[in-house]
């Protein structure tokens, strides 16, 4: 379990979350910083054994439920553990999602459909039972969903671009109208991160991927968690309805960095001198 980041120990206590796909990569690792600050926290998944190894690893504040999002009995079963073990909720992170690797022709109606009902149609399913059965009642609540940067264009993952689009969309809209209920919701949208779901990939994606993010590397799972455990609080209500890019800059350029049109083989950006 990682040790607490930007929040501290115990500044979490008596909080509960619930944190979907929670059992690897980056929902473990939102998951364990959560716990680490003190919040009580529910992971969610299709894989018992998956989870049951998580829940294990994360402590005796977690707990699990296997259960699909993409299905009205999944996700209220989901929802309906937190409630039924901790008697309430105080944030959800849609972090559950998935896509493949595919130009955007060779992308069947069945495949659009697959990565649409799981990224769209779950996430905002989790969205609509968690306000209605526990955050409107509370008149509190934050909900996170999980979305992917670059926004400018996404070759290979057209597919998954349209997708997440629609949940940023969403997240806005949903915002907008149960604010007067107290419920908060943002989006994280993320670029590249050093996960083993990386590797599943094409290798030339994989190998070459800290080379298209201005930062010069893949991003840290710990950044995750840490800034899913601060939107938990006040900086949550404060960014509803906003999108945030943890993604080392990649919204702001696509390609290789420094642009190869610098000409500077030592790989640094060109500056100007300024008299």
């Amino acid at each position: 379990m990682s040790q607490p980041g930007v929040v501290s120990a115990g500044s979490l206590s008596g909080r509960v979350a619930v944190v979907t796909g929670g059992g690897t990569n980056l929902g473990f690792a939102a998951a364990s910083e959560l716990v680490s600050a003190g919040a009580n926290v529910v992971i969610a998944g299709r894989r018992q054994e998956v989870l049951s190894e998580a829940a294990e690893a994360l402590g005796e504040r977690s707990s699990y439920v296997v259960a699909d999002i993409r299905e009205d009995e999944g996700a209220e079963a989901i929802i309906g553990s937190a409630l039924e073990r901790h008697g309430r909720l105080d944030l959800l992170l849609n972090n559950a999602g998935g896509q493949f690797w595919a130009p955007a022709e060779g992308v069947s109606t069945n495949g659009f459909s697959a990565v649409r009902r799981l990224n769209v149609e779950g996430t905002l399913r989790m969205c609509e039972v968690a306000y209605e059965l526990a955050m409107r009642p509370a008149a509190a609540g934050t909900i996170v969903n999980t979305t992917v940067s670059p926004h400018q264009g996404m070759p290979g993952m057209a597919h998954t671009g349209a997708a997440r689009a629609a949940v940023e969309a969403i997240t806005a809209d949903l915002a907008s109208r149960w604010a007067t209920d107290g419920v908060s919701l943002v989006s994280v949208a993320l670029g590249r991160f050093a996960t083993e779901s990386l590797k599943k990939y094409p290798e030339p994606i994989w190998r070459t991927a800290a080379e298209t993010v201005p930062l010069q590397r893949l991003g840290e799972v710990a950044d995750y968690g840490a800034l899913i455990s601060l939107l938990v609080g006040p900086l949550g209500r404060a960014m509803s309805g906003t999108t945030i890019s943890l993604d080392g800059a990649l919204d702001n350029w696509h390609g290789s960095w420094p642009p190869p049109s610098t000409g500077h083989q030592d790989g640094l950006v060109p500056t100007e001198q300024r008299r």
